[in-house]
């Protein structure tokens, strides 16, 4: 009686088993599909928080599939709410829209050959970090899980986010508007799962790393001031050429001396020194920016109290003034440990054992880290790299990938959605 009892009321109660699998044929049929949302998203490439047209596409399809879609989300996001005929948790699965101020140099039948002005300078517009394929790609995801419903336990939102590669000065965007204006809520979101095409990772492969994937990104800004002079006379005045000169050096040993490198990585680059108008003058003050990356949270903490020290202390050594200030672009892209462990399996079910590969941790940065700060996340890599084909650099003119390995992503995310909803 106990076993009749037991499995009278599993089904009902626990919904689908973990494993249920959307059939091969059907991601077939869809392939051809997001290529050509592909192609059309590079042909028309929008920069951050200027994606109107992108938005519109993606609403338009949503809609067409029966799903709930709320747009003007965090400026120009789109939302979808899918859900399963199984109650249960909800799922996030983000992909980000926006492009680059990047002029194509790919000899492509969609290239880009759209042209814009940007911080006051003529420039052409490009997906250049593949932000094209991601959106095309939960695309295909959402027609896939909107036909088979009756496999989710649950809800699933798509989120198609705006300005993750910055908003414009003086506008707020991306991941933290969108989380500000409520994204991660009604329904609450348990887990929320991201990816990124590689284009030195080979197609047909899949990279991830627990914990600190990539790192956190401050920009910084010095502001050094001292008493201007003659160059022929530099004891008459304040150097602050010299002074920045002394930060710099002295930044770096923050990263030599006092930062654990054997837990994470940091970086501190300095990438931009203004100051002086002639040969012969000492001027009056000197101006620095640069970026901070970090991949512990202990040590960004220990890096950035060490920088606000240092730098009044070294410019008043030497006669002079300083100020910082540090701004948090984005969060480390932390992978939860614990939703890793338990999703690996569904990422070497779908890309095969031998393709999922544990990687070192990179200095890059993504604002899905704003994500993973609300809710455990996962954020993954995928092959775009042509096999026996040499890298292409992301942000740069050539920027090129193998649309070949758009259909893993697909399958990938819509069975993380499926397996996480249903275990």
């Amino acid at each position: 009686m106990k076993k009749f009892f037991f499995a009278f009321f599993l089904v009902p109660f626990f919904g689908i088993a973990q494993g249920t699998s959307i059939p091969e044929t059907e991601y077939d049929k869809i392939e051809s599909k997001v290529i050509e949302w592909r192609r059309d998203i590079h042909e028309h490439p929008e920069l951050s928080n200027r994606e109107f047209e992108t938005a519109k596409k993606i609403a338009a399809h949503l809609q067409s599939l029966g799903i709930e879609t709320q747009t003007g989300v965090g400026k120009t996001g789109v939302v979808g709410i899918l859900k399963g005929d199984h109650p249960g948790k909800t799922v996030a699965l983000r992909a980000d829209i926006d492009a680059l101020p990047v002029t194509e140099q790919n000899d492509l039948p969609f290239k880009s050959t759209i042209e814009t002005e940007f911080l006051g300078s003529k420039t052409g517009v490009m997906h250049a970090c593949g932000h094209d394929t991601h959106t095309a790609i939960l695309m295909g995801v959402a027609e896939i899980l909107s036909q088979h419903t009756d496999k989710i336990n649950g809800t699933v939102k798509f989120i198609f986010q705006p300005a993750e590669e910055g908003p414009p000065p003086g506008e707020e965007g991306g991941a933290a508007l969108m989380i500000k204006e409520g994204v991660l809520k009604n329904p609450d979101v348990d887990a929320i799962f991201g990816l990124h095409i590689n284009a030195a990772t080979p197609v047909g492969t899949i990279r991830y790393k627990p914990e600190g994937t990539m790192a956190a990104v401050e920009r910084f800004v010095i502001n050094v001031k001292g008493v201007q002079a003659h160059g022929s006379a530099p004891w008459s005045g304040v150097d602050p050429v010299l002074i920045s000169a002394k930060i710099i050096d002295g930044l770096q040993t923050i990263i030599s001396r006092n930062a654990e490198l054997t837990e994470s990585a940091s970086v501190i680059t300095v990438g931009k020194i203004t100051s002086g108008v002639r040969f012969n003058i000492i001027p009056e003050t000197a101006e620095m920016i640069g970026t901070v990356r970090t991949l512990d949270p202990d040590n960004k903490k220990l890096i950035l109290d060490r920088m606000r020290e240092l730098v009044p202390q070294i410019a008043k050594a030497y006669g002079g003034e300083a100020t910082i200030e540090i701004q948090n672009n984005t969060a480390i892209t932390y992978n939860d440990p614990q939703l890793t462990s338990e999703m690996l399996p569904t990422l070497k079910k779908v890309a095969g054992e031998g393709n999922v590969e544990l990687v070192k941790a990179t200095t890059g940065g993504e604002d899905f880290s704003f994500f993973q700060e609300k809710v455990p996340g996962l954020y993954f890599f995928l092959g775009g790299m042509p096999k026996d084909a040499e890298p292409t650099r992301h942000h740069t003119p050539g920027f090129f990938v193998d649309e070949s390995g758009l259909l893993l992503g697909v399958k990938t995310m819509s069975q993380l959605a499926i397996d996480y909803l249903n275990k």
